[in-house]
């Protein structure tokens, strides 16, 4: 039996164990957790009942002032917003869908397309299926609102908050692709942006003659 200096046994670890563990095949990484999906949750639509109240068209006006991206004057105005990322397009999602639009753009701030969406998975969580409310105008520029006014009495005479990217309007004669009154998706939706109306995320205005609900994200 061979025995070695107390500093040797020590040297002689240290440069044959590294050895050793050079050999050893590498371990496997731990497995990365993933990190969990933002997910939207569907608040309880019974906290809040009543009719649906018909906001002030000065307060749409003020908040779209406040909340919008500035007057967006025309179509000049509005792409170069798009190009910037400061509007996105406003798409068909679960729970809605957005109409061939003539008289506006598909276009509107983030924050409000979250609040579009949304709504949009909480009326369909509500309603069930894949049902899906229609939506009829978006964001209108300046030059766009004043040439409808001339044409149409209904439309907004000056400012609208159409034109500063956060208010778009839902038809409650449209559900599922199909023009038609129905009363139950009608209360149903009422039911919906009566909650986020006050919860303080939007405000209201039901437009009896476009049979349409004018929405301004707050």
């Amino acid at each position: 039996m061979v025995n070695y200096k107390p500093e040797l046994k020590k040297q002689l670890k240290e440069t044959y164990g590294s050895l050793l563990e050079y050999n050893k095949e590498p371990k496997a990484p731990e497995p990365v957790e993933p990190l969990p999906e933002e997910t939207f949750a569907v608040t309880d639509l019974k906290v809040f009942k009543g009719r649906l109240s018909k906001d002030a068209y000065e307060d749409h006006l003020q908040a779209a002032e406040l909340k919008g991206i500035g007057l967006i004057e025309d179509e000049k105005r509005l792409f170069q917003l798009v190009e910037k990322g400061d509007l996105v397009e406003a798409n068909s999602g679960v729970g809605y869908h957005v109409d061939d639009l003539t008289h506006s753009h598909p276009y509107i701030t983030k924050a409000s397309k979250k609040v579009l969406e949304e709504l949009g998975k909480t009326f369909q969580a509500l309603a069930g299926g894949e049902n899906f409310f229609t939506v009829t105008s978006v964001t209108r520029t300046e030059e766009q609102q004043k040439k409808l006014s001339r044409r149409n009495r209904n439309a907004t005479a000056g400012e609208s908050s159409h034109s500063f990217g956060v208010s778009f309007d839902i038809s409650y004669i449209r559900f599922n692709g199909i023009k038609a009154y129905d009363q139950k998706a009608i209360k149903q939706l009422e039911t919906v942006l009566n909650h986020f109306q006050q919860t303080g995320k939007i405000y209201v205005i039901k437009e009896r003659k476009q049979s349409c609900y004018h929405i301004t994200v707050r």
